[in-house]
Parts: structure tokens; C-alpha cells; sequence
């Protein structure tokens, strides 16, 4: 009996430079993707960045997403913050309507929002935080996708709020048992070898399965991988990483042309 067809999104954070001072590889890595998450200024970026980014991507027909962060530009957006719900849910209207002016003023329409660094680590296991995020982005535009990872309470608040959710694979970061993400603070938290990082993706996108960082079998849908612009092994990983999944019988396209409610 013939498999499913199987599609899958190639995304990155982009838009990470500040000014005059650069981050990632974003016109490199650009014509490898079919999506990308764009920094909204507070953790990362500027107005003249995400101008310019969603410049790149128009050219290349890359599918645009807001990647809001905490208010963070020394951490990178990647410290925890202590806030209410009310707050959280503010931050991020502010900065998903702000990237989606910017884009609707190219003509173009906004297709996801992802959370970015420890915001999006908080809102995986806190019900108020994933919520307030849910619903800033459902004001918005309740047809935007919400990029989660898949055992998380922000996929389940999306799916509760009738939200379409895309799962997130991550194609240079290793993982724990549980499904989280390796901390950063340990060695294995970024993988190195290009060729074995689109190998496991390649498993996970078709067999919904991965080994983590303790050689434990872990269970995961996947509709969307992410790779890290300024990690300079998923640079050379993402250029490859198409005809990998395309010789594997799997079709790679932006969420919009194929994602489906759960």
C-alpha cells in the first residue's frame, strides 16, 4: 500500500541584525526556504531590518511569520521575564501588528506567528503565557497558523482557541526525553554535522519519530523545520536539506499551501 503523501515547511528567524551590526546569513540561506520568521525589534531587529527582510523574501517568494519576543535586546530575547498574562498578550499585539503592517504595505499577508526564545520556552509549559499569546494572535487575524512545538501547552491552547497549529521540528538543536530543547548551556544544545541533522530530519518528517539527546526514541509530527541562520553548520545543512526530503518522497512547501486543521 502506497504511503501518504507527505509535505513539509523549511523555515528560519530572520530579520536578527540591528542597525549597523549583523547577525545570520539571511541573504544566503534565503533561496533554501519556503518560509521565515522575522524578528519584531524588540529582542532583535529594526524597522529599517524588517523592511529589508521582507524585501529578501519577496524576492524569493518565502512565506512571511511575526517572531515575537520578550523585550530583550541585550539577551537576545533569551531571559525569562516576569509577566502577567495581560502583559504578555500586549507585547506581542504590539509586535505581530506592527510586522504585519509592514508586510501588508508590500503588498504581501502575513501567514504564521512563533514566539521567539525564552518566551516561546515559557509559553511550552505555562497555560497563562501560551493563552495570552494564542489570543493577541487570534485579535489579529484568527486565520494566522501558530508555530508551536508539538507537546506543548501552546499547541494546546492554539487548538483549543480553534487556531491552526504547525508543529516545529528543529533541525540543529538537539532533544531532551521529554520533547523540550536541549539547553543552550550544555555542549550537545547546537548538532554540528550538516549531513547528519537533514538525516534525522528526514526520519522525523516521515516517521514521526527522532532519537534525542539520551538515545531515546521520541514521537513527533512535524510540519515545519527551523534552522538557525548564524549557526554556520545549518548554513551548509540547508542547502542540502530539499533534495533530502525531496528524494524521500517529500514535498516541500510553505504551511499555507498545505497545512489542514488537527
Amino acid at each position: 500500500m502506497a504511503r501518504a503523501r507527505v509535505s513539509v515547511d523549511i523555515a528560519a528567524d530572520m530579520g536578527e541584525s540591528f542597525g549597523p551590526w549583523p547577525m545570520g546569513r539571511d541573504a544566503d540561506i534565503a533561496p533554501h526556504l519556503t518560509s521565515a520568521h522575522i524578528a519584531c525589534g524588540f529582542h532583535a531587529s529594526d524597522p529599517g531590518t524588517i523592511r529589508t527582510t521582507i524585501e529578501l523574501l519577496a524576492r524569493h517568494n518565502i512565506a512571511i511569520g511575526a517572531h515575537p519576543g520578550y523585550s530583550d535586546l541585550v539577551g537576545f530575547g533569551r531571559r525569562r521575564m516576569d509577566m502577567a498574562p495581560r502583559e504578555v498578550e500586549d507585547l506581542v499585539l504590539f509586535q505581530v501588528a506592527a510586522v504585519k503592517g509592514m508586510v501588508e504595505a508590500h503588498g504581501l499577508r502575513l501567514q504564521h506567528v512563533k514566539p521567539h526564545g525564552a518566551l516561546y520556552n515559557v509559553a511550552e509549559a505555562d497555560d497563562g503565557t501560551a493563552a495570552a499569546i494564542v489570543g493577541a494572535v487570534k485579535r489579529i487575524d484568527p486565520a494566522l497558523i501558530i508555530v508551536a512545538t508539538p507537546h506543548s501547552r501552546l499547541r494546546a491552547q492554539a487548538a483549543a482557541a480553534g487556531m491552526m497549529v504547525a508543529h516545529e521540528f528543529f533541525l540543529d538543536r538537539g532533544y531532551n526525553a521529554d520533547g523540550t530543547l536541549v539547553s543552550r548551556r550544555r555542549p550537545d544544545a547546537m548538532l554540528t554535522d550538516p549531513e547528519a541533522m537533514c538525516r534525522r530530519a528526514v526520519t522525523a518528517v516521515r516517521d514521526h519519530r527522532l532519537l534525542t539527546a539520551g538515545q531515546a526514541a521520541l514521537e513527533m509530527r512535524v510540519d515545519t523545520i527551523c534552522l538557525h541562520g548564524d549557526h554556520p553548520p545549518s548554513q551548509e545543512a540547508v542547502r542540502m536539506l530539499k533534495s533530502m526530503l525531496e528524494g524521500a518522497g517529500v514535498a516541500v512547501l510553505p504551511l499555507r499551501q498545505w497545512l489542514k486543521p488537527s
